[in-house]
């Protein structure tokens, strides 16, 4: 029988901070492969006294033995995947990129900010990236695969052509149309880079689970960001859940191992869209200074608030959660009172799950004694009585056990039951 692939997946709005466990963890497995999102998701490790923020390259970069796969699921910024691998040396036979992987092209970007511009008030708050068009480009099947690198020529035609056809609706929206030659050149510019890295990932992650190796998946943003099950529309364009690491890799279910769930000790969320547990006061702002709380790819100020056990218990239902890591513990270091919302009040009705529409919900919250600190604690025992009290009630909320505990963003401060 094939080795399983172990799977990480965010459970809140994202920047749960899963890059540091999926580096922790990719330091043990031969594998790492990326199965959805795009240049919007960032992953900020700190390994020593170096930082790396990570877009597009999976997490296992920083393993110096372990390759890394950008799965199909993936939308690809050549420009953007460029710069980054700038960053590393030898990437030969450590990086491998889908030939099925969409391509992001500038256009994408110019798109999407301009659909923002439109919208007004009513804007969803999206990175500007062209994450959606990418996306609406595959799904409407007018989209470009990296393996079209390899006929350049060919893939200038068509993007020309397929400009020309919706010339009325890149007017009104004030997106150029694209000049053949020039194109070409850029198209060229990819390609001489990119073509040695990009093959059938399909093909190899199906040999290399079938040799046993030990493959980490990782995902990008998180649970209530998914275009099915999330707070739609105020989501991202992808598969974000469990689910998609299979569609997103070429794998089936029973390809799938442990999976761990990514959480913050309190939540944030970036853009517009709702937030139950947002805290618009002094606390919120404290847990935004005392976390470092700005985009990896936006450096815009995160929305903060508390802990939301509700979409927690959804989360890891959805996506089959074995053990969530539970990060930032540390940022809740010196408050007084710690909040966790424990059910949503709508229309003044009390709901311990979900909802269709969670735009009219308000937290229902109950308090926790705080505790003095727990930075830099690596073991569970090692932890205040009261941060030791907090963990155990939101195992039982959430129904499942917290495995990791991180105490800071070093990778050395992290505790393993």
């Amino acid at each position: 029988m094939s080795k399983k692939a172990d799977l990480i997946v965010g459970l809140q709005w994202g920047d749960e901070g899963k890059g540091k466990i999926v580096d922790h963890m990719a330091q043990t497995h031969d594998y790492v492969c990326r199965f959805a999102g795009g240049h919007n998701a960032g992953h900020t490790i700190v390994v020593g006294d170096k930082k790396y923020a990570l877009h597009l390259i999976p997490s296992g970069i920083l393993n110096p033995k372990g390759k890394n796969i950008v799965g199909n699921g993936v939308v690809l910024s050549p420009v953007d995947f460029i710069k980054e691998m700038s960053q590393f040396d030898n990437l030969e036979d450590r990086l491998f990129i889908s030939d099925k992987a969409h391509m992001l092209l500038p256009y994408h970007a110019l798109i999407d900010q301009a659909r923002e511009r439109m919208k007004g008030d009513k804007a969803i708050g999206t990175t500007g990236k062209g994450i959606g068009p990418a996306y609406g480009d595959k799904i409407a099947r007018v989209g470009h695969r990296m393996g079209e690198l390899h006929d350049t020529e060919k893939l200038a035609t068509k993007i020309v052509d397929f400009f020309e056809v919706n010339r009325a609706i890149f007017e009104v929206m004030g997106v150029p149309i694209p000049v053949k030659d020039e194109l070409k050149v850029e198209l060229d510019g990819y390609a001489k880079v990119l073509a040695p890295y990009i093959v059938d990932t399909t093909q190899l992650i199906w040999r290399v689970l079938d040799d046993d190796k030990r493959v980490l998946l990782e995902g990008a943003q998180g649970t209530m960001l998914d275009i099915d099950h999330g707070t739609y529309p105020y989501v991202t364009s992808s598969t974000t859940v469990s689910a998609g690491a299979c569609a997103g890799l070429g794998l089936n279910p029973k390809d799938l191992g442990k999976v761990t769930g990514i959480a913050k000790a309190y939540c944030t969320r970036v853009g517009n869209g709702p937030f139950p547990s947002e805290d618009f006061g002094e606390d919120g702002e404290l847990l935004r200074k005392n976390g470092h709380e700005f985009g990896t790819t936006t450096g815009r100020p995160r929305r903060c608030g508390w802990f939301d056990a509700v979409a927690m218990r959804h989360a890891v239902r959805v996506n089959g959660v074995d053990q969530v890591a539970l990060m930032k513990l540390d940022v809740l270091d010196g408050f007084p009172e710690i909040k966790v919302c424990v059910a949503y009040e709508i229309e003044g009705k009390e709901i311990d799950y979900v909802p269709y529409d969670l735009e009219e919900a308000t937290a229902v919250y109950k308090t926790f004694k705080g505790w003095d600190k727990t930075e830099g604690c690596r073991v569970f025992d090692e932890l205040p009585q009261t941060a030791k009290d907090y963990i155990e009630a939101l195992e039982e909320m959430i129904g499942t056990k917290m495995g990791i505990i991180s105490t800071s963003p070093d990778r050395e401060d992290t505790i393993i039951r």
